[in-house]
């Protein structure tokens, strides 16, 4: 009885090593992310668009995601027509269903053109089309100092401003009023 339980957690083990060593070549087949010097975390990246059509754009500074001291951009298209991109061979589909097209995908150099490939469904059949992003190693900033956080506070700015008209008013009149 002994014998049979050992055999079946060798039996176990040696499946499971199996397994674990079959995922670890799994991700090593696509393409390897660059290693950045930052802490992990979320950032932003200036991140600009070659090739294509020239009808579309990308958001830039895009998202930026460091995952042990790997890079992954989060790439928002100017439209909601592409279903899928190909990066090293690899497929990567939509993080979101809704809105304009936004991939997470890793970056694989820094500072030179990255060839990638979008599918859009935007013509009457679906067309790959290849782009180059480069991201921009210089232009790696936090999430507070993207423009889209700034109009936020300037946004918020505006809001307390008006605000304290608004009070600063309703006193005046009701001192006059008294």
């Amino acid at each position: 009885m002994k014998k049979g339980k050992l055999l079946g957690v060798l039996l176990c083990g040696c499946l499971a090593f199996g397994s674990l060593t079959a995922r670890g070549a799994e991700a090593e087949k696509g393409p390897k992310a660059a290693l950045i010097d930052l802490e992990d975390g979320e950032y932003a990246i200036e991140v600009e668009l070659t090739g294509g059509t020239g009808k579309t754009t990308v958001t830039s500074p895009a998202g930026l995601t460091v995952l042990d001291g790997h890079a992954y951009a989060r790439v928002e298209w100017s439209s909601s027509h592409y279903d899928y991109m190909l990066v090293g061979g690899e497929k990567y589909l939509p993080i979101s269903e809704e809105g304009y097209s936004t991939f997470e995908i890793p970056i694989t150099v820094f500072n030179e053109p990255m060839e990638v490939i979008a599918d859009t469904t935007a013509m009457s059949t679906p067309h790959e089309i290849t782009y180059q992003l480069t991201f921009d190693l210089e232009g790696v900033m936090s999430r507070n100092e993207t423009p889209q956080a700034a109009a936020k506070k300037v946004v918020y700015m505006v809001l307390i401003i008006v605000a304290l008209c608004v009070f600063v008013s309703y006193v005046n009149k009701k001192r006059r009023m008294s």
